[in-house]
């Protein structure tokens, strides 16, 4: 009666998790995705754990009720693993203990003699695969010229660099500060004074006379002028513990362009309340 119990029982666990995963690879857009869906792995490892302990106690079984079948008609079977001892032996040639005799050298050193075993196959298999690829590399490498890892990982960075550059010229939303330029189009100043006046007036004011932040409209920087190192400061922000912080998390590259050169466009502007020059005079080159 037990076994019935436990062989039903296993019968409708199979069945139950099956169709739960089945459901579940139907339902979820990506099942086998350990962080969004942990219970399905952890279905999928216990059904498969549960049906290979099943199969490993039927064999175990099967093969305790031939050995006790082999006891009641005085079968004796042969010695377990005897297929691996005798795949063994062909892979070592050497002799037994008992046939040791035989290969004694005439040898001997205070007691000790030598015996003359032969090397294992499999050694000098092993031998004979290492002067086939020592001919093999002095060949590709030192006859024909073949790449060393220095050149391989020149090579696949050139490779990446030609896969980067043909994706920045096939993607036009993509911004490369290497191209970045001065915007003088009036649709780019206007996108950048609203970028100004939400996020930079209430330092350097609506008009860029400076508050907390320094004067915008005279000829002193404090981290130089001009559009890429305006478009950096921006970006990266100001010198470390102190000035502006870095907007590169909240504002998009292209923003950051504009509001940087609508920032240029102020030079030479007369504001309401101008703070005095800080930094060092920038002449372009």
């Amino acid at each position: 009666m037990k076994k019935y119990i436990q062989s039903t029982g296993y019968v409708l666990f199979v069945l139950i998790t099956f169709f739960a995963l089945a459901k579940s690879f139907m339902s979820y857009q990506n099942p086998f995705d350990i962080y969004e869906n942990p219970l399905v792995w952890l279905a999928l490892i216990g059904f498969i754990l549960v049906v290979v302990l099943k199969e490993v106690v039927n064999q175990m079984a099967i093969s305790r009720a031939r050995e006790l079948q082999n006891e009641k008609d005085g079968v004796v079977p042969e010695a377990p693993n005897a297929w691996l001892k005798k795949l063994l032996k062909s892979w070592t040639k050497a002799k037994d203990i008992e046939e040791e005799q035989e290969i004694i050298l005439d040898h001997n050193y205070d007691g000790i003699k030598e015996l003359d075993n032969s090397l294992p196959p499999w050694w000098v298999y092993m031998f004979y695969i290492t002067i086939v690829f020592a001919v093999v590399y002095l060949i590709r490498f030192e006859i024909m010229g073949g790449d060393t890892p220095e050149m391989e990982y020149e090579k696949a960075v050139a490779q990446a660099r030609m896969e980067v550059n043909k994706y920045k010229a096939n993607s036009p939303d993509v911004f490369n500060i290497d191209d970045l330029k001065l915007l003088t189009d009036a649709s780019d100043l206007k996108r950048g004074k609203a970028v100004f006046n939400l996020n930079c007036a209430s330092c350097h004011l609506a008009d860029g006379g400076g508050s907390i932040g320094p004067n915008l409209t005279d000829e002193y920087w404090i981290l130089g002028g001009g559009i890429k190192n305006v478009f950096n400061t921006v970006y990266n922000g100001g010198r470390n513990g102190k000035g502006m912080i870095a907007w590169n998390k909240t504002l998009k590259a292209e923003d950051i362009a504009k509001v940087s050169s609508y920032v240029i466009s102020l030079q030479g502007t007369t504001p309401a309340k101008a703070k005095a020059p800080q930094g060092e005079k920038w002449e372009e080159e």
